[in-house]
């Protein structure tokens, strides 16, 4: 399985377009390196490849991975669908970019494909597209040899869902369990965790490679790196550090190999040389730049 990361940055990417935090304007200025928002494409044979998630910045993300450039053929792709593992924002918005794109296969909750349902019908009008239900018995087999799983990991709806809806299911947030079959290796992908688990445990334990959600380094970053809005407890996502944190849950996997994934603009992780960024590499967890590809 060839796995590349196409972007590693939460929404809004890194600099975020409308923060003037010391982080961003440390990218801003060249001190720092810039990341886009987050997505990963992986296939099981060279030429059948699938997106996880779909970012807003899709277009320039393809356009730097030669894997994924078009041909042979004006308008042939080497692009099979996309695995989607929300419907956030900065999750799906790549969906109309690649919109005309002929058989492609988006998986989704149900709750997901039930709120995206204007915009598949919008999408449907150019080309049609074949939308499944990732969290189906028995889990699917992707074209190249990849067998996947779905696991709900949080109830957190995107907030212009509304609250009647948002309350209905609870499978708003899924991770990806991808095993190849030819090697055996197994990618954990889960960008969106609201709180560690028992099955989130399991998964790490079972994977040779976690690529997990870093959003937030502390529980009270928003609130502090730009002294307005709402901090991290109440945006439903697990913080890095801290007792509870995913580092320390972590620890209890050092086999596996242990990836950060969708950093926020306020989170030290982005910055190499910070003190967050060495508290985790002590754990032997990376943070990696986008492009990075490796091999399971």
């Amino acid at each position: 399985m060839r796995v590349v990361l196409l972007g590693t940055a939460a929404g809004g990417g890194f600099p975020q377009w409308n923060c003037a935090c010391a982080l961003c304007a440390a990218a801003r200025d060249g001190k720092l390196p810039s990341r886009t928002q987050e997505c990963v494409a992986l296939t099981g044979n060279g030429r059948d490849w699938w997106l996880l998630n779909a970012s807003p910045d899709i277009r320039a993300q393809l356009t730097a991975t030669a894997a994924l450039w078009p041909g042979p053929g004006p308008r042939e792709t080497p692009l099979r669908g996309v695995l989607l593992t929300d419907a956030e924002a900065d999750h799906v918005t790549g969906l109309t970019v690649l919109h005309g794109a002929p058989d492609l296969k988006v998986y989704a909750a149900p709750p997901v494909l039930e709120i995206l349902a204007p915009a598949r019908g919008a999408l449907d009008r150019y080309t049609p597209w074949e939308w499944a239900d990732s969290l189906a018995d028995g889990g699917f087999v992707l074209a190249g040899g990849l067998v996947v799983t779905a696991h709900p990991v949080s109830a957190k709806a995107p907030k212009y869902v509304p609250a009647a809806l948002a309350g209905a299911d609870g499978r708003w947030v899924t991770a990806y369990r991808v095993e190849d079959l030819a090697t055996g290796g197994v990618l954990l992908y889960a960008p969106c965790v609201g709180a560690w688990s028992d099955v989130l445990d399991d998964l790490c334990a079972e994977a040779d490679c976690v690529l997990l959600d870093g959003t937030f380094f502390t529980a009270d970053e928003m609130g502090t790196a730009v002294r307005s809005g709402p901090g991290q407890a109440t945006m439903g996502r697990l913080p890095v550090s801290g007792p509870h944190g995913s580092l320390t849950a972590l620890a209890r996997h050092p086999r596996t190999r242990r990836i950060y994934t969708h950093l926020n603009n306020t989170n030290p992780l982005v910055d190499p040389a910070s003190r967050a960024r060495a508290q985790v590499a002590e754990e032997g967890v990376e943070v990696l730049p986008d492009g990075i590809e490796f091999l399971l």
